[in-house]
């Protein structure tokens, strides 16, 4: 294999989302009565989407609700979070060096996420990283989300690349899920949001921190 691009999962695994994601999560679960998640819980949570992470918060403090109350928190949860995105979130520790040194060695840098696409877009542009990545796929980018690989393939297609000569890194079973799906490569970090150690779901590679990624990712070149 001659590595040719590297493929990021965003929340768990370029960016420190939590903090913000709980807030806007706890903002909806707020307006109707319930409980606020903690951050144990809410990382436990996050990877399918926001939907998704409202419907587990629903779920793990209370009842469920009707599909008309869950359509309107959702659409509060994305215009309380566009408006807080980066207010507490963060790249990971020893990220921006391995980007650098991953183009210094011509390899293209893309995204491919189940966050929303403008709002992924948003973040990153929030960060000064959006310019490194170039392609960008969101949960809303294309009929399906991940762990099908079609979103992984459409993120490698628009950096013109060959899947075969791709790796991808994540932070969750979905993320593993979908590179295994893709015949692809996956390093997985174990500093992210996962109710299981990364491990458990057989990724190629396990790593605790960005400095230990390089010398993974060199092995490819």
């Amino acid at each position: 294999m001659a590595l040719k691009a590297l493929i990021f999962d965003l929340d768990g695994t370029l960016v420190e989302t939590a903090p913000d994601l709980q807030a806007a999560t706890n903002h909806v679960l707020k307006s109707i009565g319930r409980r606020p998640l903690d951050m144990s819980e809410l990382r436990a949570f996050v990877g399918h989407g926001a939907m998704n992470l409202i419907e587990r918060g629903i779920a793990a403090t209370g009842e469920k609700i009707d599909a008309t109350t869950l359509k309107r928190l959702h659409r509060d949860f994305l215009d309380f979070y566009g408006e807080n995105i980066a207010v507490h979130s963060y790249a990971f520790e020893g990220l921006e060096t391995l980007l650098q040194r991953a183009a210094d060695s011509g390899l293209k840098l893309g995204v491919c996420t189940n966050k929303v696409e403008t709002l992924s877009i948003k973040l990153l542009t929030e960060l000064g990283m959006y310019k490194r990545f170039g392609s960008l796929v969101g949960g809303d980018t294309l009929p399906v989300m991940k762990p099908n690989p079609e979103p992984l393939f459409e993120a490698v297609k628009r950096l013109g690349i060959d899947p075969k000569e791709s790796m991808m890194l994540g932070d969750s079973e979905t993320d593993i899920r979908t590179a295994q799906n893709a015949n692809m490569p996956v390093i997985a970090v174990s500093f992210g949001y996962t109710s299981q150690h990364v491990s458990a779901f057989n990724p190629t590679h396990v790593i605790d921190h960005f400095d230990e990624a390089w010398p993974v990712i060199s092995t490819y070149l």
